[in-house]
């Protein structure tokens, strides 16, 4: 199995999985800022900087599936109290391969720095870009381990037309050759949708831990 969290996104995007063995595999922070646990089918990574022993000893005081355990409450409540960092929610994790070509729909790169889609982006994401489109807008950045990561907003007025999914191809255009990736809420039945109409594939879940 790949050393380190990159090789393992990397992997997971070529669609090698780690082993479906219940095991836990716990791996250093890629950077300060991402903290966090990937669920895997029957394999979970862990990444923090704190000590791998603890995260066992954790884990094993459970007293749970240990297919579970590493997204249980207690657990993700016990790393929110040992980090000082907060969750949001459990997301779905998702992957599309880069697609050749130009993007089917009429983009303008927004470059404002202060654009509020910009400075909410940055907040969690490096080098954020903003595209422009007739009622909505396409955010790609880098994230968890420096992956390609989109996300998407679409207009109130123009939804149910397949704007969503048209933006979502358009990232995967957008890549130069890399595979990009999505965090969707597990209940954001509307953006999964979009999101496999355009061709990626949910690989996991994912817990992040965010510094304060």
């Amino acid at each position: 199995m790949a050393e380190g969290l990159r090789d393992i996104l990397e992997a997971a995007a070529r669609g090698v999985f780690p082993p479906a063995d219940g095991g836990t595999t716990v791996v250093p922070q890629h950077g300060p800022r991402d903290a966090g646990v990937i669920a895997f089918t029957a394999h979970s990574v862990v990444f923090t900087d704190e000590d791998p022993r603890w995260v066992r000893e954790t884990l094993g005081g459970l007293g749970c599936d240990p297919l579970a355990a590493t997204m249980n409450t207690r657990f993700l409540t016990a790393f929110t109290k040992r980090t000082g960092r907060t969750s949001d929610t459990i997301d779905v994790l998702l992957t599309g391969a880069p697609l050749p070509g130009r993007p089917e729909i009429a983009l303008t790169e927004v470059a404002d720095p202060g654009h509020p889609r910009v400075v909410a982006a940055r907040r969690r994401r490096d080098e954020v870009r903003v595209w422009a489109a007739d009622g909505g807008v396409l955010v790609p950045g880098r994230e968890v381990a420096g992956r390609l990561e989109a996300a998407v907003e679409v207009a109130q007025g123009v939804r149910h037309r397949g704007l969503g999914r048209r933006l979502v191809t358009a990232a995967r255009r957008l890549a130069g050759g890399e595979a990009v990736w999505a965090q969707v809420s597990a209940g954001n039945a509307r953006s999964l949708r979009a999101f496999q109409a355009a061709g990626y594939r949910p690989v996991g879940a994912e817990a992040l831990f965010l510094r304060p």
